[in-house]
């Protein structure tokens, strides 16, 4: 299996775009999985330098439904006319916000296709043998305290906090891709039922939100209950929270960027 980071906000050099989404490639010996679509269709000019080929992936994992991870999802099923899209029906539905700042809205804009290339999961499932969809998440555990920031339209009309039930993951051979982990990165692998490697995506620790103690107890948390897992994280985990992190686990959590490789 090899992955491959085609859309992060962070570059590892070279001549590839970067932008606040997120969009890695997995390939295994037999099926290329496209996790997530970042924010535009950028995580494809990339690709196309890095001398990657979309016209061949099989599926496609929205893990929820924020235009940085579903923005791109329009332009590829354009350009790609097989692909079958995995996603929560709540993720299509929602018209979502965030009050960060100011308020903006985080919906993506969804293109239209046939119900034959749809996959909606509202409940874990397997998909094809060997892709395994994670969509009933307790929380048990702290969801990230950036999550206060955000909203989704109710019934009535109005914005009520979002309980992040369009959000799912997904776990292929060993990993375990998170999305934004916007569910708490512990309830996520508290969730998954199969033996974990490697966790991959953001974990929406935003800086100058969890305070530093919270973030070393997490950190100590995931080195003793998943001493022998791998953690790449980027995009919404902030440097310092990540540097906190780090000072705990050391090399078991590195920081992915775009156009990082591993396998």
């Amino acid at each position: 299996m090899r992955w491959t980071v085609l859309s992060d906000n962070r570059s590892g050099g070279g001549a590839l775009e970067t932008e606040h989404g997120l969009s890695i490639l997995l390939e295994t010996s037999g099926h290329k999985l496209l996790l997530d679509t970042g924010r535009s269709d950028m995580f494809m000019r990339n690709a196309e330098a890095l001398g990657i080929r979309l016209d061949d992936v099989d599926y496609v994992f929205i893990s929820h439904g924020h235009y940085d991870h579903a923005g791109g999802l329009k332009a590829f099923m354009e350009f790609n006319k097989k692909a079958k899209v995995i996603v929560s029906p709540h993720a299509m539905n929602g018209n979502y916000f965030s009050l960060r700042g100011h308020l903006h809205s985080l919906a993506a804009e969804w293109p239209s296709f046939s119900e034959e290339r749809l996959i909606a999961v509202e409940h874990t499932r397997d998909i094809d043998g060997w892709i395994h969809v994670i969509a009933d998440i307790d929380h048990s555990h702290p969801m990230p305290d950036a999550n206060r920031h955000l909203f989704v339209q109710g019934i009535s009309g109005g914005m009520v906090p979002d309980d992040f039930c369009h959000e799912i993951a997904l776990y292929a051979d060993g990993l375990l891709f998170t999305g934004c982990a916007h569910n708490g990165l512990e309830n996520i692998l508290d969730a998954c039922p199969w033996p974990v490697q490697s966790v991959v995506g953001g974990f929406h620790l935003i800086d100058r939100h969890e305070t530093t103690e919270e973030l070393k107890s997490l950190a100590k948390r995931l080195k003793r209950d998943y001493p022998t897992t791998g953690f790449y994280t980027s995009h919404c985990t902030g440097d310092s929270a990540f540097e906190t992190m780090r000072e705990v686990m050391g090399e078991q959590i590195k920081r992915f960027y775009c156009g990082l490789i591993e396998s």
